[in-house]
């Protein structure tokens, strides 16, 4: 028998309340586990992480993006990339590169994903990292945990590379060839080398370990870049640079490094394995390339009188005396030569085939540049700059060379330069206030640096400068290295080749300039993606100081706002000409949110 006909409804209503209130319930408690509880951190990444994926796999999802962001549409600040890539150099991916031919290392060169291969999205940094160690304390001690990388200390710490001592690690400044210290060391070449008294100044440390060789010729007053690939050891470019020594990564292997010949005064190699013979020995070539005329090349380690490289220690001593390079000294495993001045005496006759460059191969292009096997006649390079008849440094900075004024109105150009940064770099210290010395800053990059003028301005300081040359651009390198300044020639619509949060402070004059097309008012990349670019290797609470147009430092500013800097626009020193503004902007250290791998 069935219930009245007013239960069943009854029952039916009750049911029906129920449910709307387990439903009203239900929605509350998610909401407060979404918002309050690591598994909605997690579903709110894993979101993010979904939206980052589809940028990097469907190229039109992050043309839509960019768009947005350069139009000021896009009203939140652009995603941060996830927490394992802290460490993330995208023209060095050792995931992407290792499928490249091994071939003189051409895999460990740099290859540049295209911008709509990549997510666009914000290095993070990694968990518990702190604003980095002031200079000159920074070249003994930093913290651990912004690299929080043991290899080195662990494989190393004997030989007195570094060690983990506590919160930091430190540099006792040994190395493989020098566990004694590099202080040491230098001690022992200044036997055979003018270190003191402005004669060298420029230095090029090849395969530098942690730097503590150039961190150490600091004091002598020689400029030191130092270079390395991306590493087994784990980040030996990014323990230099935190330390506050120059350095960048670079490979030698099937190109030209990015320098114009004849521009190191002296360079080393302590165990930095580069087979110099091999290849009909095209790396000492290149080596011969970039070295000065009458300056200085340092080896230590094999093959130098070292037990069973007979063979390869009597080529090096063959190549060398091919190019006429005089011997200075072999002392235990430390070879050290000083090359010629004027043309090389290469005889017809060598057991390497080594010929000299006819007049067709350039001496100074060196962007993705491949190598040659013929040697570069130093008279095919202009002007006078061997060493002994440039000035010694300091006042080499502020002379004439002879490579500018071999350029159309060079010496006008150059003299009207230094003024115009003297003045630009008063202004920025004195109306700006900006900190443009150690300890607020260390590491600098000038991204548009035609002759160096803004390093030369900031010479007095405890700073240093990568002067970079853009590859389109006039190539005044040599200009840069005469004057006793360092920098490489890049593209600026490709990543550099650093490491996240390597500089404190990075100026750029004319932004737009850089990826414009020179023979139309197009642009080659986006500008987006050079501001994300520029703010992986800008390090938390460094600066940016861009100086152009109103029109484009509105649209800077739009961008500036979405890779999270804070920015203002100021007028520029009066005394300029022009409808330039300059626009400082400061990037903040911020944390991940938690769970977001």
């Amino acid at each position: 028998m069935g219930l009245p006909s007013s239960k069943r409804n009854n029952q039916r209503q009750w049911s029906l309340l129920d449910i709307v209130t387990a439903a009203f319930f239900g929605i509350v408690l998610l909401f407060f586990i979404l918002l309050f509880t690591p598994l909605g951190d997690s579903m709110a990444a894993s979101g993010r992480q979904t939206l980052l994926l589809s940028t990097a796999s469907d190229p039109r999802q992050r043309q839509r993006l960019v768009t947005l962001v350069e139009s000021g549409q896009h009203l939140q600040p652009i995603e941060y990339c996830p927490a394992d890539a802290v460490a993330h150099m995208p023209c060095e991916d050792p995931r992407r590169n290792s499928q490249l031919s091994r071939e003189m290392n051409f895999y460990r060169e740099r290859h540049c994903p295209l911008p709509e291969e990549t997510p666009l999205c914000l290095i993070p940094p990694p968990s518990g990292y702190k604003i980095s160690v002031p200079w000159p304390e920074s070249l003994h001690k930093i913290w651990h945990a912004n690299m929080p990388y043991n290899k080195i200390a662990d494989r190393k710490g004997h030989q007195g590379w570094m060690k983990r001592e506590g919160d930091y690690f430190t540099f006792p400044g040994g190395g493989t060839m020098f566990p004694g210290g590099a202080g040491q060391y230098i001690e022992k070449l200044s036997q055979y080398i003018p270190l003191n008294g402005g004669f060298l100044r420029t230095a090029l440390d090849m395969g530098c370990g942690v730097a503590s060789f150039g961190g150490t010729l600091l004091s002598q007053g020689i400029l030191a870049l130092s270079f390395a690939p991306r590493d087994s050891h784990k980040s030996q470019i990014q323990f230099a640079l935190e330390r506050g020594v120059p350095a960048f990564v670079a490979m030698l292997g099937t190109r030209r490094l990015p320098f114009p010949a004849s521009s190191f005064d002296l360079m080393h190699c302590s165990r930095c394995l580069i087979p110099f013979t091999a290849y009909n020995a095209t790396y000492f070539i290149e080596v011969d390339r970039l070295l000065r005329p009458g300056g200085y090349l340092v080896i230590s380690g094999p093959p130098v009188q070292w037990p069973k490289q007979d063979k390869e220690w009597a080529d090096l001593q063959a190549v060398a005396r091919a190019l006429c390079y005089e011997l200075i000294a072999v002392d235990g495993n430390t070879v050290i030569w000083k090359k010629p001045v004027g043309d090389s005496c290469l005889p017809s006759q060598n057991e390497f085939g080594l010929e000299l460059c006819d007049e067709s191969v350039p001496p100074s292009e060196a962007w993705y540049y491949k190598l040659k096997k013929c040697v570069t006649r130093p008279s095919s390079v202009k002007g006078d700059n061997a060493l002994g008849t440039i000035p010694k440094w300091p006042e080499r900075l502020t002379k004439v060379p002879s490579r500018a004024i071999a350029m159309k109105n060079g010496l006008d150009v150059f003299e009207a330069d230094a003024r115009r940064w003297a003045r630009r770099v008063a202004y920025y210290r004195d109306s700006l206030n900006l900190e443009l010395k150690s300890p607020a800053v260390r590491n600098v990059m000038d991204m548009n640096a035609f002759f160096g003028g803004f390093a030369a301005a900031l010479a007095s300081e405890s700073v240093w400068v990568m002067n970079v040359i853009p590859a389109r651009k006039p190539l005044t390198l040599d200009v840069v290295y005469d004057r006793g300044l360092i920098g490489v020639y890049h593209d600026w619509c490709e990543p550099f080749s650093t490491y996240p949060r390597t500089y404190d402070f990075i100026h750029v004059s004319g932004i737009e300039s850089l990826i414009k097309r020179s023979d139309s008012s197009k642009s080659r990349c986006s500008l987006v993606d050079l501001m994300v670019e520029m703010d992986r290797i800008l390090r938390p609470e460094g600066k940016v100081l861009i100086r152009d147009t109103p029109e484009v430092l509105d649209k800077v500013a739009r961008m500036a706002h979405a890779v999270r800097w804070s920015s203002t626009i100021h007028d520029k020193e009066p005394e300029s000409h022009g409808r330039e503004k300059i626009l400082v902007a400061t990037k903040p250290l911020w944390k991940m949110p938690s769970n977001s791998h």
